[in-house]
């Protein structure tokens, strides 16, 4: 079957997609989640599963992921290695395979043309290209969940259930992509597919159920401490940022970002609604129209898939707060073949054409130069930190971070170094790490500065500027660890290390 739709041609959009995710693969800075993903990866898959598993007192705090990443990590970096190149790898192996499925689905829908430039929209922008290089679950999660959505339209039911069951193991936001899936026969007045949906369900549902029974202690950690606030209206704007330059962005590049993005997807949509306009009035033959209708809902329905579950999330999110772009990864799979459709399988003039897809392109470049160089918050040089503090540390000193942000990608790059971090407040929305968890990774933990600092001769503080500023911006005039050494402490010298800084206290003697 793959023989006779194969074309040689794809092969070039999956290199771009290659050559694209290794750019920066080792250069670019990791952040607390990929540090998580390693270290706790790095562990057995017992702790994995104790870890991820954790019942504690206090159970909002501990890991709301499934354990399938964690442990298909582990048995990656036993063959590989735990170094950040290796770690990656693993995404940028899923994120390639994107772009082939994504090929697969548009050459399924329509043809090999639409097909290749739907793959090549998956090789190049930047919101694929980021989770594909991230050492985190949800490049998996697009990956199944296309596999899920070839199935479907395939109707090989086994392998939908399968792939369903994957993308529920990989992360607990699947049901936000699959539910609209399975709706299409309702839609459709297909009841004969739809009957077939609803026992494959059932069957995924039967291979996830030994996660399913850990579901209410998930969600119930979710409910008690999750970090994510109730979303608004402007998410609509940051939706069309994700899905072509995507986030962040400079200052200056946000406006000519949003404009862009915004264009692009008003064209797609008028193209969209202007070729359904033209299918039901135009003057064809009854065999005729029917062709163009069903050509029509073939285009219609990714549209629907691109956008049916972030509206979906956004609802929900509207009582339990869960919106996270990253998670709507899978809807940005079939944005690609929307765009690819409207782009190339409706009436355009050809000026307008060229012009969409040079818009596309600067969008891409614009994110993906971003993506490669930025280095701020929660970024920074944690290697060279830790290599600078391993040949300044002396006997007596204490290495604090101020926040779990900082310490976890600096414990990853020199374990050897001692380094303790201050927990989150109990209860509050960053409270995510239990004390499962803690002990699992080894991490050594203080409630407050006054006892990380407790008889030390000299104390390195390291802090974000931006935790600083937040607490300036809640009317404090320095944050509270700062206050609280600044006062028992006397202040030797302050570094800057991209967006964290630096401070090294020495003990003032009586």
């Amino acid at each position: 079957m793959l023989r006779r739709i194969f074309d040689s041609r794809i092969i070039l959009p999956l290199l771009i997609a290659l050559a694209i995710r290794m750019a920066g693969i080792a250069s670019r800075p990791i952040w607390y989640d990929e540090a998580f993903s390693i270290l706790i990866s790095a562990q057995s898959p017992a702790a994995i599963l104790s870890s991820t598993l954790s019942t504690d007192a206090d159970a909002s705090a501990a890991e709301e992921h499934p354990p399938a990443y964690y442990l298909a990590l582990w048995g990656w970096m036993q063959v590989f290695g735990s170094s950040l190149i290796a770690a990656r790898a693993l995404s940028i192996l899923a994120g390639v395979g994107i772009v082939l499925v994504v090929y697969l689905i548009g050459h399924h829908l329509f043809n090999r043309s639409t097909a290749l430039t739907a793959g090549l929209l998956a090789a190049i922008l930047p919101f694929q290209v980021h989770f594909s290089q991230e050492i985190r679950m949800y490049v998996f999660l697009a990956l199944w969940l296309s596999l899920a959505t070839y199935a479907f339209l395939r109707r090989q039911w086994v392998w939908f259930a399968v792939f369903a069951a994957l993308a529920q193991y990989s992360h607990n936001l699947a049901v936000i992509h699959l539910i609209p899936l399975a709706l299409t026969p309702v839609f459709q007045k297909d009841w004969r597919t739809l009957r077939s949906v609803i026992l494959a369900g059932f069957a995924s549902i039967v291979l996830y159920l030994p996660w399913l029974v850990h579901l209410p202690a998930q969600f119930a950690k979710i409910h008690n401490g999750f970090w994510v606030e109730k979303p608004g209206v402007e998410k609509i704007f940051t939706l069309l940022l994700f899905y072509l330059p995507n986030l962040p962005l400079p200052g200056g590049w946000l406006l000519p970002g949003l404009l862009i993005a915004a264009l692009v997807i008003t064209l797609a949509g008028y193209q969209t609604f202007r070729a359904r306009r033209f299918h039901l009035d135009s003057d064809s033959g009854l065999s005729e129209k029917r062709e163009q209708v069903q050509v029509l809902k073939k285009g219609i329905w990714p549209a629907y898939l691109a956008f049916a579950p972030p509206i979906f999330l956004w609802l929900i999110s509207q009582f339990q707060p869960i919106y996270v772009e990253r998670a709507l990864l899978p809807s940005h799979v079939m944005f690609c073949l929307w765009l690819a459709w409207a782009l190339t399988q409706t009436v355009m003039p050809r000026p307008i054409q060229v012009t969409a897809f040079a818009l596309v392109l600067i969008s891409s470049l614009m994110g993906l130069y971003q993506h490669v160089t930025f280095a701020g918050f929660p970024y920074a040089p944690y290697a060279a930190l830790d290599q600078s503090l391993s040949q300044r540390n002396q006997a007596g000193d204490v290495i604090i971070h101020s926040s779990k942000l900082s310490c976890l990608p600096s414990i990853h790059f020199d374990d050897r170094l001692s380094q303790r971090f201050i927990t989150d407040p109990t209860g509050s929305a960053t409270d995510t790490l239990s004390p499962a968890t803690m002990q699992t990774l080894s991490l050594n933990a203080a409630e407050d500065v006054e006892s990380a600092a407790a008889d030390a001769r000299r104390v390195w503080l390291v802090i974000f500027r931006q935790s600083i500023e937040e607490m300036k911006a809640q009317g404090l005039t320095t944050h509270p660890h700062l206050e609280y050494l600044e006062t028992n402490f006397k202040l030797e010298s302050v570094e800057d290390w991209d967006d964290l800084q630096v401070y090294l206290f020495v003990r003032s003697t009586p």
